[in-house]
């Protein structure tokens, strides 16, 4: 893992660090696993792609996505070094190799055009909302021209009993859609591409490619 300057972020848990260790609990029994499916299947990666989750949180997304492409490099960034330690743990009891990176999603420690596809799970909504275009540019940044970014999100238009705790701790898409958002870094092709109403909430899949 790499280390960077420590800075404000918002954790998968929320603020009660007490929480985390229920992080991979909760997932499961909110039915977080086939959400995470749907994102990697339709994120359609190929043998040998370079794939980075930005939050990949305790690598449950990582994790599929080795599984569906055992030879994919799997990378996952996420402020939270406390996730990303647990996340190395149960890397390390699969026995799947991934790499786990301490940063930022407006700031990601990549090369220009060195991944294939960026991924995106439940995490966008943690991003205050200047820090929301920075991610996106940054996504578009690393991609190979043509690569693709992949991102599933909760609508908190339509908050569901489970999902108002996410709302809560969520900032605001003050910037406009995610659409939008994704048209204004720069991609092509911007689109949500799936929904889904899950125990969690009412949730959006989205789409966007690198211009070449």
């Amino acid at each position: 893992m790499t280390t960077d300057t420590e800075r404000d972020y918002l954790p998968a848990m929320g603020r009660n660090k007490l929480l985390l260790p229920f992080y991979d609990v909760v997932s499961k029994l909110s039915g977080a696993k086939g959400l995470h499916w749907r994102l990697v299947a339709q994120a359609g990666v190929e043998p040998g792609a370079t794939v980075v989750e930005i939050g990949c949180g305790t690598g449950n997304v990582l994790h599929l996505v080795k599984s569906a492409v055992p030879d994919a490099t799997a990378i996952g960034l996420d402020p939270d070094a406390k996730v990303l330690a647990i996340a190395a743990r149960k890397a390390a009891r699969a026995g799947i190799e991934l790499k786990l990176d301490h940063g930022y999603a407006d700031d990601l420690p990549y090369a220009d055009g060195s991944v294939d596809r960026v991924l995106s799970s439940f995490m966008f909504h943690h991003l205050p909302g200047e820090q929301k275009l920075g991610a996106l540019r940054e996504a578009r940044r690393v991609l190979v021209p043509g690569g693709r970014l992949h991102l599933a999100d909760f609508d908190h238009k339509e908050p569901k009993a489970l999902s108002r705790r996410h709302s809560a701790h969520a900032h605001d898409y003050a910037n406009g859609s995610v659409v939008n958002l994704l048209t204004e870094a720069g991609f092509a092709d911007a689109a949500e591409v799936a929904r889904a109403d899950s125990r969690i909430g009412s949730l959006g899949y989205y789409r966007a490619t690198n211009r070449p």
